[in-house]
This record gives C-alpha cells, structure tokens and sequence, in this order.
C-alpha cells in the first residue's frame, strides 16, 4: 500500500492565516491602518476579500492578531517555551539566553514593521493600546518576575524586589535597541550589539550576584579573636 510522505516545503508552507498576517503587517507598515484596505488585503494574500471573514471578522480583528503575535507577545510566549524552564536554575544562562532571543528579534524586519504599525496606531485604535499593554506589562513583566523570584527562592541571586529586578533587566535592554537600532541612521552590526549585551550581562548579573552582605566583615579564621589574646 502506498503512503503518502509530507515534503519539507510542504510542512514549511504558512497557513492562510499566517499569509494574512503577514501581508497585513506589511500593508499597515506601508500604507497605516487607516489607509489600509481589505480588498488590497485580499488581493496580496491571493484569496477573494470575502475569504478574509472567514478567518478574521474585520480589519480591527486583524491588527489585534498581529499586536498578539509580534513584539513583547513574542517574548512572552517564548517565556513559557520548555528551554527556557530549563534555565529556571540557572539565572546567567536565562538573562543570556533572553538577550540573544531579543537580539535575533530585533534584526527581524517583521519586527522594524510591527514597532512602526504599534507606534502609528496604539492610540488611534479602540483596544489596541490596552492589548499592546496588556501583552507587554502584565504577561512579560509577570512570567520575567516568577524566574527571578524562582533565582531568589533557589538562592542563585540576590535582591530584594524580584519585580523591579525584572524591570531594570528589560530596561537595560531596551536602551540597547534604542541605541543600536532605533537611534542611528543605520543598525549597528551584529558583533557590536552583541559585545554591548555581554558588557550589559556581566554588569547586570554582578548586581544580584548570590553571597554574602557586603556590609559585613569577612569571617575571620577558626580560632582568631579580635582585641584581646587567644586563651592559653
């Protein structure tokens, strides 16, 4: 009996939603939201126009798949991905493993598109500037801060507000991008951006470095005494 095989391209190939999507972020880069139509939509994606409500009740429905699905929401989900709860012990490899993530994101032209969608229309659309939030302070912030927590619980860094250490993480990361990709007339090259995350890491990491208080005097050996002799 014959079988039938699946050939790579065929597993590779997007689905028609993942077309849309696709498409629609470069029509919304391109030309807003607002200038953006459906039928140019469909006429993109290869479908009839009508053959968009079948995945997407409208244009409003479209931008809000695309806000939950690039950006922070993308780090997010990969948060909840089994290699990085494998790091859960193992604070320098996690902030490492995050950063890099974040450096591959950030060289995604998807990405230059959606942060130029974001800025244009989170305050023109009802519910978008809430969901764009929504994804970036509440399901980030919140998984970042449970790792941290998790490193403090384990006893693998110290500090005294999980949360906050979260924050100031992601801050100096996003002054990174800001500062390599955002700023400048041109990105900056990959090994320059990389030697200013490892400079970020080694500081960063230095800060919550498990041990002993520095106030507190170092141990003296077995046996020493201070200011006055030791008993015959």
């Amino acid at each position: 009996m014959a079988t039938q095989t699946t050939s790579a391209a065929e597993v590779a190939a997007p689905t028609t939603r993942e077309r849309i999507l696709t498409e629609a972020l470069d029509l919304f880069a391109q030309s807003g939201y607002g200038g953006a139509s459906m039928r140019e939509l469909a006429r993109r994606v290869g479908i009839r126009e009508s053959s968009l409500y079948n995945h997407f009740a409208g244009k409003a429905a479209i931008l809000e798949a695309i806000v939950s699905e690039h950006g922070p929401a993308s780090s997010a989900s990969r948060l909840e991905e089994p290699r990085y709860k494998q790091l859960a012990r193992q604070p320098a490899a996690f902030c490492r493993q995050f950063a890099l993530d974040l450096v591959e994101q950030w060289s995604d032209p998807r990405e230059h598109q959606f942060q130029k969608v974001i800025t244009a229309e989170r305050n023109r659309v009802p519910g978008i500037r809430a969901k764009f939030a929504d994804h970036f302070y509440a399901r980030e912030q919140s998984m970042m801060t449970d790792y941290f927590r998790g490193f403090v619980l384990a006893g693998l860094v110290k500090t005294p507000d999980p949360r906050e250490t979260a924050r100031l993480f992601a801050a100096g990361l996003i002054y990174i991008r800001l500062e390599h990709y955002v700023m400048g007339a041109a990105p900056s090259p990959r090994p320059k951006v990389i030697e200013a995350i490892e400079r970020y890491l080694a500081f960063f990491l230095s800060l919550i470095a498990a041990g002993e208080d520095t106030d507190n005097k170092k141990r003296k050996p077995k046996g020493e005494t201070r200011g006055k002799a030791a008993p015959d």
